[in-house]
């Protein structure tokens, strides 16, 4: 694994819409709070002039709703989806999500995470797909 450094959570533009409240609370129950450091980095990747999370959201979450203000981070060096992230991260500011913080009222069952994100995701990638196929 790359090295993990320091960042704030508040600088790091999240690529996701939704958090499952199931995975929050397995989470929540690992996460201790005497040791912050026992939170696996989360990954990050530079996106134009943005840092963003391409993964550990709900890491990042648990770390917010815990008052940490930082996260140990690492650089994701899979370059491989930066159309795909691009495409999220749009999504996210078009709804108003610039920081984890904004996830709060965005936490949702399994079954809405599923219908309301997953799905929607999978569709982006199969669009993205078609249309690279069209090229």
């Amino acid at each position: 694994m790359t090295k993990a450094f320091t960042m704030k959570l508040n600088q790091i533009q999240p690529s996701q819409l939704y958090i499952s409240s199931e995975k929050l609370t397995q989470v929540m129950k690992s996460f201790d709070l005497l040791k912050p450091e026992s939170l696996e980095p989360i990954p990050v990747l530079k996106l134009g002039n943005q840092i963003i999370f391409t993964d550990g959201h709900t890491r990042a979450f648990a770390a917010f709703l815990r008052g940490l203000s930082e996260v140990r981070v690492f650089w994701d060096e899979d370059e491989l989806g930066l159309e795909e992230y691009a495409i999220c991260v749009e999504w996210c500011k078009k709804e108003g999500i610039g920081t984890i913080a904004d996830l709060k009222n965005r936490v949702v069952s399994p079954d809405e995470y599923e219908a309301l994100w997953l799905k929607r995701y999978e569709k982006m990638q199969q669009d993205l797909k078609a249309a690279q196929n069209k090229r």
